[in-house]
């Protein structure tokens, strides 16, 4: 008698929400870290994060005025490299 082969588990989608994208914000913010945040138009600003909401954050800038961006205005955000002291 032949054995029957087991139907194969479908595989499991990634969650839609993982919240990772609030806890590096809050990161960001409660450690004060400089970002360099690249737009859509390939712009690129510099500040700290100090406040957020599903729409937007708010960058405060040194020597330049404080932004609102909208979070579909951005193409990506990273961390400024520590500078050589």
């Amino acid at each position: 008698m032949a054995k029957k082969a087991k139907p194969k588990a479908p595989k499991k989608r990634a969650p839609e929400v993982t919240h990772e994208e609030v806890k590096y914000i809050k990161y960001l913010i409660d450690n004060q870290i400089p970002i360099r945040v690249r737009l859509t138009d390939n712009e690129e600003v510099r500040g700290t994060i100090e406040y957020y909401d599903a729409s937007f954050i708010r960058l405060t800038r040194e020597d330049a005025p404080n932004l609102f961006i909208f979070k579909h205005d951005i193409k990506y955000l990273y961390e400024e490299p520590e500078e050589a002291a």
